[in-house]
């Protein structure tokens, strides 16, 4: 079978695609061919090897797929040949394996989707994952009614878009272009800004009247960091996740007491946390695939690859050089 594997860490000619002997599934594990894989960021650092839940080498980097049950072992119960299902590496004891044609997993590790879904669609989950355990996690359920999202298109942030607006809120997003920005308002924002020509501090306090917003997600980070917490509203939340660029150019808890009148709050998310409560992990999942299964939410998918172009999709994903998740298919 096919299958990426990475045997020295780098760039994107470490990916190398092997014929691979097929897995037998064990007495408690369902084999499962694979349909669409995911590609995300953890994988490109398993790639380089600085990931910080490094599989052991050689590793294949994939972290989610989808696909339909091929076999079962002897002690498997509730799962059939035929099922669909979604696997994310979250719920393994080791990171990545999911570039693959085919793999053997524990039966209690998968997600049983319905026969009529939408299997690209479904593998774009584990994404929205974080944004929907920020969403409901943190104390802002209930208490929120609007939100800004920096950097709005990526999978995360348009995730937080279509989560936000099917709960009602107002939703102000940022993109680097109108492309990217006509994208985030396909997925229901109500506004969009230019991050790199609008004074977006500005323009949200004038959107929502003076008043700020209730939420700012940003997964960037950056020198202006600090600078997030003047568009907040009275008793806001700052959530920070991932930091994609440089580090703040100032102390962040000095800009915190300058803008003390507003009693704002400073969160960091990490998705890793549910490491340590995986039965939660499992309760947000399986309500996640409750709301595709109604057609509440509709991940976007934004190219399609075959397997062999893995470094292509590895070096598009890093570019930022596509709206909605890149996927590769067996």
């Amino acid at each position: 079978m096919r299958q990426i594997v990475v045997r020295q860490p780098g760039a994107v000619e470490a990916l190398e695609l092997i014929d691979a002997p097929m897995p037998t599934p064990g007495p408690d594990e369902v084999l499962i061919k694979t349909a669409a894989m995911g590609v995300s960021r953890p994988d490109t650092l398993i790639r380089k090897g600085i990931y910080e839940w490094m599989p052991p080498l050689p590793a294949s980097p994939g972290n989610e797929l989808t696909g339909v049950v091929e076999a079962a072992g002897a002690d498997v119960r509730g799962i059939d040949v035929g099922q669909p299902v979604l696997l994310s590496a979250r719920d393994l004891p080791v990171r990545g394996g999911c570039y693959t044609a085919y793999i053997a997993v524990p039966a209690a590790a998968v997600y049983p989707l319905d026969t009529n879904i939408d299997l690209a669609e479904a593998v774009v989950l584990p994404s929205y994952l974080v944004a929907y355990a920020m969403l409901n996690d943190l104390g802002l359920r209930g208490r929120i009614t609007s939100i800004f999202i920096n950097g709005a298109s990526g999978s995360v942030g348009g995730a937080l878009v279509e989560l936000a607006k099917a709960e009602g809120l107002t939703v102000i997003g940022s993109a680097g272009s109108e492309q990217r920005a006509q994208y985030v308002r396909s997925l229901g924002a109500d506004h969009v800004l230019d991050y790199r020509r609008d004074p977006i501090i500005e323009r949200v306090l004038a959107l929502t009247g003076g008043r700020g917003v209730d939420a700012v997600f940003d997964h960037v980070i950056g020198a202006g960091f600090p600078d997030l917490l003047h568009m907040l509203a009275d008793f806001g939340t700052l959530v920070f996740f991932n930091i994609h660029a440089s580090l703040p150019d100032r102390d962040v808890f000095e800009e915190m007491r300058r803008t003390s009148t507003k009693s704002a709050a400073l969160r960091c998310f990490n998705m890793h946390s549910y490491d340590h409560h995986p039965a939660r992990r499992r309760v947000l999942m399986t309500e996640l695939i409750a709301l595709l299964h109604a057609r509440r939410i509709r991940p976007r998918i934004g190219l399609r690859l075959p397997l062999e172009q893995a470094g292509e999709a590895h070096r598009l994903l890093e570019d930022g050089a596509v709206s909605g998740k890149i996927i590769l298919t067996p």
